[in-house]
């Protein structure tokens, strides 16, 4: 899923919708002083969580395009209302989370042919229950409308589901195509299935029959996206507010101040202690910042922007915070891989960036060990490949996806001149040995093509935008022209998606939104839904028929040596171009405020798990 990192904390899922005037929800007088660690809980009181910048919800219905598949909207906006099948994060650790999935752990029969999967006893508030034909319907919506859905892999689920039974009311039964993993199927198929309620079962016109019959599908999406577009109406639509989560909708306008307040129905574990949860808006990161220092307590749970943290010393978790008087100071580590993208289907340049070569050059532009220690501070890790490396986890490490390129212009150089290509320093190299050789340009790089390249990126934190400006600089040693141009976080999502070259939609070339992805709902971090070809959210439109292979062998065995040797293939080939894994964000936490930490890897968040203490 789409994340915005701020690079160091809250850039990486970086920026969003610039609002002049932060308008902060009223809160009830329950934050500010610090108070001792230890205190007794309070019930009640209103929590307010800071938004990232320029970063605000805008899409309710968890079945979602491209255009909406980010952390923004699922994990910090539905997650809350609508419960997946299966959660993940557990302790902070990249696990399956058991206590809060809404059915048990499913049972694998006939070589992992079939799986069994045994619903908990959840309701929605409109005193209805969680069945099995709420997972079927999300499944035949599946079936029905796969190109819309964002993170749909060609021959992955619904794919590869033969058929699928309710059993019984609380029982529903996989059959698959094929023996797969087990731990892959749960953790990257079943992982993306959110059961849906029956009152969503209808079109304008009443009620349809999505649920038993894939033909009903179609209209009832329609009618349900339909309603999701009317974004001011979402706590007032009767159909947004059945729900299953710990949270309902109180409020909601398009700015991004949403307020929640608890779900009096919601039959889970862990009930809300707090009378309301809001999320609140900013334009930048200095917006949010000032907010925090001046003391107010109107925010509760919000982040130390990059350019106010603390360089972080050598061998410490982290560096003295700056706002200790009122709050505690916690980062928030993501399982994620940070990337921007290129365009391969662009009629102009998607050629050029088809050579690996190409986008080795790019690659060895990118110097991420001085970005994390001088924009990020010391709080992040170089990028290596398609599997993260931190938190810890048994895919992979330092050792075993090493990183090829390192900062290196003297390499880039020699690879654009290797294979033909002018490096006038200061200015746009062209490309002088036209052909498919191992000498020349490439496949359908023309002579006098040039490298000069567009790039649109999320504004609102500094990190990103100097790491951008990082990029410009060194291309320009080396005969590339990177034009950078800012917009906000939505805007940039909106515009990078897959397109096909014919299409005038597909004139973007270079995107990068500051967060590339952390692993959700592909928990296993295999890499289909997003360097798989054809798949939704491979954005950049990458293609390479022996990467595919090894992603393939990562889905139908559990064996480390199949995930390292994707990593290592992934690292050489670069299917985006990889930049620096900064901490997700520095969270500044109320000091009276608890339950907030360990934050998940997976970035949702739990604020039914929060509570004051006097």
């Amino acid at each position: 899923m789409r994340s915005r990192r701020c690079v160091l904390f809250r850039a990486r899922r970086l920026a969003w919708s610039v609002l002049v005037s932060v308008i902060m929800l009223l809160t009830i007088g329950c934050a500010g002083q610090t108070t001792p660690r230890n205190g007794r809980p309070v019930e009640g009181g209103v929590a307010t969580f800071a938004e990232r910048p320029n970063a605000t919800p805008n899409y309710i219905f968890p079945f979602m395009g491209t255009q909406y598949f980010s952390v923004t909207n699922g994990p910090d906006f539905q997650a809350l209302m609508y419960r997946p099948l299966y959660w993940f994060g557990d302790d902070g650790k990249p696990v399956l989370n058991d206590k809060l999935s809404l059915a048990d752990y499913p049972t694998f029969t006939d070589a992992n042919r079939s799986v069994t999967v045994k619903l908990r006893d959840y309701a929605w508030s409109d005193n209805t229950k969680v069945t099995a034909d709420g997972v079927i319907f999300w499944i035949n919506m599946m079936r029905a409308e796969k190109k819309n859905w964002a993170v749909y892999v060609p021959g992955g689920i619904p794919d590869d589901i033969d058929s699928v039974i309710a059993d019984t009311p609380n029982q529903v039964t996989f059959h698959l195509n094929k023996s797969y993993s087990a731990n892959w199927f749960v953790y990257n198929e079943l992982s993306q299935i959110t059961p849906l309620p029956h009152a969503w079962d209808r079109t304008a016109t009443g009620p349809s029959d999505c649920e038993h019959t894939m033909s009903d599908c179609t209209a009832v999406y329609d009618y349900l996206t339909g309603q999701a577009k009317s974004i001011n109406s979402y706590a007032m639509n009767p159909l947004w507010q059945v729900v299953n989560g710990p949270w309902r909708l109180k409020s909601f306008n398009a700015d991004g101040n949403v307020s929640f307040v608890p779900n009096k129905s919601y039959s889970g574990p862990n009930k809300p202690h707090l009378d309301q949860f809001n999320e609140a808006p900013f334009s930048d990161n200095a917006a949010e910042y000032n907010v925090l220092r001046s003391g107010d307590n109107s925010i509760q749970v919000g982040y130390l922007p990059p350019e106010a943290a603390p360089a972080k010393p050598d061998g410490q978790e982290m560096g003295h915070n700056p706002l200790e008087a009122n709050y505690t100071l916690d980062r928030w580590h993501s399982f994620a891989v940070n990337y921007f993208l290129l365009n391969n289907h662009n009629p102009k340049v998607g050629p050029i960036f088809q050579q690996q070569y190409v986008r080795q050059a790019l690659e060895s532009l990118i110097d991420q060990k001085s970005i994390i220690r001088v924009v990020a501070r010391g709080y992040g890790v170089p990028t290596n490949g398609p599997v993260p490396t931190t938190p810890p986890n048994p895919y992979a490490s330092a050792e075993t996806e090493p990183n090829p390129f390192t900062y290196d212009p003297d390499r880039a150089e020699k690879l654009l001149a290797d294979h033909g290509w002018s490096t006038p320093r200061d200015g746009v190299g062209t490309c002088e040995r036209p052909g498919p050789g191992p000498h020349q340009c490439g496949s359908g790089v023309p002579a006098g093509a040039r490298l000069e390249f567009q790039m649109i990126y999320a504004t609102g934190t500094q990190t990103t935008t100097l790491a951008m400006q990082q990029l410009q600089s060194s291309a320009t040693k080396v005969g590339i022209k990177v034009d950078l141009r800012g917009a906000p976080f939505n805007t940039v999502i909106g515009t990078a998606s897959p397109c096909d070259a014919s299409k005038p939609d597909c004139n973007w070339q270079m995107a990068n939104w500051g967060g590339g992805w952390v692993f959700a709902p592909d928990y296993y971090p295999t890499g289909e839904q997003i360097f798989a070809t054809g798949a939704g959210s491979n954005q950049g439109s990458f293609s390479d028929p022996k990467l595919d292979e090894l992603i393939a062998a990562t889905q139908y065995s559990d064996s480390p040596e199949a995930m390292q040797a994707y990593a290592q293939y992934g690292s050489q080939t670069l299917p985006v171009i990889w930049m620096p894994n900064n901490d997700y964000q520095l969270t500044e936490i109320a000091n009276n405020l608890k339950g907030v930490t360990p934050q998940n890897p997976y970035l949702n968040i739990t604020p039914e798990d929060w509570y004051y203490v006097k």
